[in-house]
């Protein structure tokens, strides 16, 4: 027998070794493939052992997973110092508090999203309370056509000077935010419907929300909202006193790194 005369704990760490993959149940044993009889011996011990320990397999997604979560931070940071300028100074952003602000907060949102509308009061707070920061909406359309709707409805509202307007009652609506009561929002804000969905064709438009989309994309950014402090990322909501946090922290540090 290929285990034969080993002790239990050493025959399920050469069986491991073997594999615990199809893939990786047939690496040969030494410089020869295994024989259908050894490869049968190693796959019964594999799954007696999984299945009086399962939580080995508990233990290797956790294992897993805090691999990909690394994985995931560091192409965070390397795209974002790749892509600084798009996602800080994209000139189709709309930009509120202070636009010379020494330091910018960047949120990706959707009209639909709960969290972000929870977040809209938290970031008219941060504006309010501190004069020198800087925030830069992306508009970020994750779920659906109306959310999309919306989204070309507010950076089109720019041209009438009332994105913020329609930004905040867009997040006052109980319910689907779709194209029906954009429509209706808008008109009861004071926009010019018919030019504004006008200025929805602007090719601009379209262009920021495709940079967006490849944004999101390359910072992993799967949910929203979604916030950004130079180089601190959260995904997620996060409340005020955590993004005040980081600006105090970049402040500290010496200032804008790379927004």
């Amino acid at each position: 027998m290929l285990f034969e005369g080993k002790s239990m704990k050493t025959i399920v760490r050469n069986a491991l070794i073997l594999g615990l993959g199809l893939a990786s149940l047939y690496a040969p044993a030494s410089a020869e493939e295994l024989t259908p009889a050894q490869k049968a011996e190693v796959e019964s011990i594999i799954r007696d052992y999984l299945l009086k320990n399962p939580e080995i397999l508990r233990e290797m997604t956790e294992v897993l997973q805090a691999k990909e979560q690394v994985a995931e931070e560091i192409a965070r940071k390397d795209g974002l110092k790749q892509s600084a300028s798009q996602v800080f100074k994209h000139a189709g952003d709309p930009v509120l508090g202070n636009p010379t602000g020494d330091i910018t907060i960047v949120e990706f949102m959707d009209y639909n999203c709960g969290w972000c509308k929870r977040s809209v009061d938290e970031i008219s707070g941060l504006v309010a309370k501190d004069k020198n920061i800087r925030i830069v909406i992306k508009e970020f359309p994750i779920f659906g056509a109306g959310s999309n709707y919306a989204a070309k409805a507010a950076l089109a509202a720019t041209k009438q000077g009332k994105y913020w307007d329609l930004h905040q009652a867009l997040f006052k609506q109980e319910g689907q935010v779709t194209e029906e009561v954009v429509d209706a929002v808008a008109a009861e804000v004071g926009l010019d419907v018919a030019k504004l969905k006008q200025d929805m064709e602007d090719p601009s438009v379209n262009e920021t929300l495709t940079l967006n989309a490849e944004l999101g994309r390359q910072l992993a950014i799967s949910g929203t909202p979604a916030f950004i402090v130079d180089e601190t990322f959260f995904p997620g909501y996060v409340p005020a006193r955590s993004l005040e946090e980081a600006i105090s922290k970049t402040r500290e540090q010496g200032g804008c790194k790379i927004c």
